[in-house]
């Protein structure tokens, strides 16, 4: 179908633009799909055309199409706004749960983490542009929380994540990733057996080779490869 194979051709521009920033940049850059409101034939058309990591914002989209093994071959990142009460539905199912900002939520991954005999990578979230309608810890309890991640049995924290502001104002935007690669830098001084950080998520479809160029190396881009989203799809 020509949908599909529209996907399969931005999919493959966007792997590209991402691993020529990569390479300016001097570092290896992670392309992690946001499939949100894209089915199962959606998201194979993007595996067909190279991506091997998917994020999901929503725990039952998500349980539907690893029912369908819309992701097989592939990692499974959670990137939304996580509940608490969804924690059980996540945890060993997941490879990466991006979007952590509580000790609570810490302490439940961590709870369900051990009842499986597993443990559970995730980043935690910052919410760099302290916008009161978006998750994510403001950066000055960040230290603290990753001291609690230190004390958590279960989890292992490999870096960070963030969703910046949307700004118009010129390098409005670059300041903001930069704040978050001088506190990735920072995070990265403490010394625990469970913390380190190794992954620096930031940049979208806007903006993701700007992220790279101010030291990201996870990307999760959703328009740019499936279109816009189609709310009644």
């Amino acid at each position: 179908m020509e949908e599909l194979s529209l996907i399969r051709d931005n999919a493959r521009r966007v792997l590209e633009r991402a691993a020529a920033a990569a390479q300016r940049a001097g570092r290896e850059v992670t392309v992690v799909a946001a499939s949100k409101m894209n089915d199962t034939r959606r998201v194979r058309a993007a595996y067909e055309a190279g991506i091997r990591f998917f994020g999901e914002n929503r725990v039952q989209e998500l349980e539907g199409k690893l029912s369908e093994n819309a992701y097989e071959g592939a990692s499974l990142h959670f990137i939304g706004h996580l509940q608490k009460n969804k924690v059980k539905n996540l945890v060993g199912r997941v490879d990466l749960i991006e979007s952590v900002d509580s000790p609570e939520l810490l302490r439940l991954i961590g709870r369900k983490a051990e009842e499986l005999g597993t443990t559970q990578d995730v980043l935690l979230e910052v919410n760099i542009g302290m916008e009161e309608a978006k998750s994510g810890v403001a950066p000055r309890e960040l230290a603290a929380l990753v001291d609690e991640a230190a004390k958590t049995r279960g989890i292992f924290v490999r870096g960070l994540m963030t969703v910046p502001p949307v700004e118009t104002e010129k390098g409005k935007t670059e300041r903001y990733f930069e704040q978050m690669r001088k506190l990735f830098i920072d995070m990265g001084a403490k010394k625990y057996d469970n913390v380190t950080m190794s992954i620096l998520s930031m940049g979208m479809s806007a903006d993701f080779e700007t992220a790279i160029a101010c030291g990201s190396n996870m990307v999760r881009v959703g328009s740019a490869i499936f279109g816009e989203r189609h709310y009644d799809r």
